[in-house]
């Protein structure tokens, strides 16, 4: 199941993928008479997210197929929601090859970003003033779907919605003034991109998946999960006896490596099986038209 945020008349709306394009939530509960939040956030925090995936599985896919739909070349998508209560980051966390117990030598490297920062695919990344260094990478990141606290690793996945793509922004001569302004290089609006899908049940195996940060069309970094020294149930675990997870909050898992981006720039999250997540920085006016659809 693919959910995504989508704007129609000026307000954000949660929607769900089908073959023929997607499909309103809210125009579900109309047909349906189902009383389910029609925001995503709203779905997830209530619990009506469960109560959609039970009706998806036992028939909904079929009774879509007769709903009006918004054409997917015809739909502005926003972030996925704008409001978790958390935003979580972990940095340096893929090795070459797949760990052994050695090379797990501490805990995660953990940072916070705010609300403030989000923005969705398509949007514009805009470079802090007077900026040499900003950088970009992609992330895969983790939906937090239940309330969970002082949990163990192999207890992880009931707790896990789903996940999605993200871009992490840094301003890394800010960090390398001094290791603890992370928060601060981390923090400006418009440093974190996440979308355009929640993806829940799409991957069999999360530590098959290869995470790409690509700049202008061309694959600067890749890895793969398995390659993670934390995988994600591990991080999930670890976070949870830091502070109680709730229903919403996002854990970013890492990047494969950064990009500088400068004026002009298109950067993407690419996942495998992922659509991908593509943002821009202003600076020619067609940059990023003409990435999407071609000079």
């Amino acid at each position: 199941m693919k959910l995504a945020t989508v704007i129609v008349n000026d307000q954000e709306k949660a929607a769900v993928a089908t073959e023929g394009g997607l499909v309103l939530i809210e125009l579900i509960t109309i047909i349906e008479r189902k009383r389910w939040k029609t925001d995503l956030l709203g779905m997830i925090e209530d619990g009506h997210i469960d109560d959609f995936i039970k009706w998806y599985k036992d028939g909904g896919t079929e009774r879509l197929r007769s709903f009006e739909t918004i054409p997917l070349k015809e739909a502005k998508f926003a972030p996925l929601y704008r409001r978790p209560r958390k935003i979580w980051g972990v940095g340096i966390n893929y090795l070459p090859e797949r760990p052994n117990q050695s090379e797990i030598y501490c805990d995660p490297v953990s940072f916070m970003k705010p609300d403030t920062s989000i923005i969705g695919t398509e949007d514009a990344i805009r470079i802090p003033k007077g900026s040499t260094n900003t950088t970009a990478e992609a992330e895969l990141a983790i939906i937090i779907g239940k309330t969970c606290s002082n949990i163990e690793e192999d207890e992880a996945c009931d707790y896990v919605l789903g996940y999605t793509a993200a871009l992490d922004m840094t301003e890394a001569d800010i960090h390398a003034e001094n290791e603890r302004y992370l928060t601060r290089a981390k923090s400006f609006d418009t440093f974190f991109s996440f979308g355009p899908y929640l993806m829940i049940d799409e991957c069999d195996d999360v530590l098959t998946l290869e995470v790409s940060t690509v700049l202008n069309g061309t694959v600067a970094h890749q890895n793969t999960v398995a390659n993670m020294r934390y995988n994600p149930s591990y991080l999930v675990a670890f976070h949870s006896k830091v502070m109680t997870l709730l229903p919403g909050d996002i854990i970013l898992t890492g990047t494969p490596g950064p990009v500088v981006i400068r004026d002009g720039d298109v950067v993407e999250s690419r996942i495998s099986g992922f659509d991908p997540l593509v943002n821009e920085v202003p600076g020619t006016a067609r940059s990023l038209l003409n990435h999407l659809f071609g000079s």
